[in-house]
């Protein structure tokens, strides 16, 4: 995220935190990374908003679920598992798949199937300014196998939507490096600032 971050400093104030995404729930994860973040940034400024990525963007829904932000500007989510994703579903099809799955992804990464009782699908309606990029790039071969053709590689478009969002834009653009894209971050200022995408863009 740090190009991503670069450009935004540029107008805002930015925190961009990392966190053990390994190591924890999606729980316990937005306490630690969103929680943690804003506790950097809510007493310094009149509006905070959101750019996240991937599992990111479920830990800002957990979050804002269970907590009120007085200063919650827009938020933009890149590549959200908003409904779970299929690969996900695909390597917990194996015990072997899914002990492999879950040393490489932890906890939080189990958590993200496209099950009705996942977190992403028991959170519910959104209810905060959200604006959603999802991408159509699959550069990974094996990963191209198993995913539909609308997909990023690892999340599709259809599962990156979520009731209640203000806007929906897809780019191709693939899920690992797609906040370095230029049209990515171009789309993302947009929305922090008017809370909607620019269609004409390039």
């Amino acid at each position: 995220m740090n190009k991503l971050a670069s450009e935004l400093m540029n107008t805002y104030g930015v925190v961009n935190d990392t966190y053990p995404s390994r190591k924890h729930t999606i729980e316990e994860l937005a306490k630690i990374a969103v929680g943690g973040a804003l506790s950097k940034c809510l007493d310094d400024y009149s509006k905070v908003h959101f750019v996240t990525h991937s599992l990111g963007g479920i830990l800002v829904r957990q979050y804002l679920r269970d907590h009120h932000v007085p200063k919650l500007g827009n938020v933009v989510m890149l590549g959200p598992p908003n409904r779970g994703s299929e690969l996900v579903d695909f390597f917990q099809k194996s015990p072997f798949l899914d002990r492999l799955f879950s040393s490489a992804n932890g906890p939080a990464g189990r958590q993200l199937s496209t099950a009705g009782s996942s977190i992403p699908n028991t959170l519910g309606e959104v209810d905060f300014p959200l604006g959603v990029i999802a991408g159509t790039k699959n550069f990974n071969f094996i990963y191209s196998q198993i995913m539909p053709n609308d997909s990023d590689g690892k999340v599709t478009v259809e599962s990156s939507k979520v009731d209640g969002m203000n806007d929906h834009l897809v780019l191709p653009v693939d899920h690992t490096f797609m906040m370095r894209d230029r049209r990515v971050i171009r789309q993302v200022k947009a929305f922090i600032k008017d809370g909607q995408f620019e269609r004409d863009a390039g």
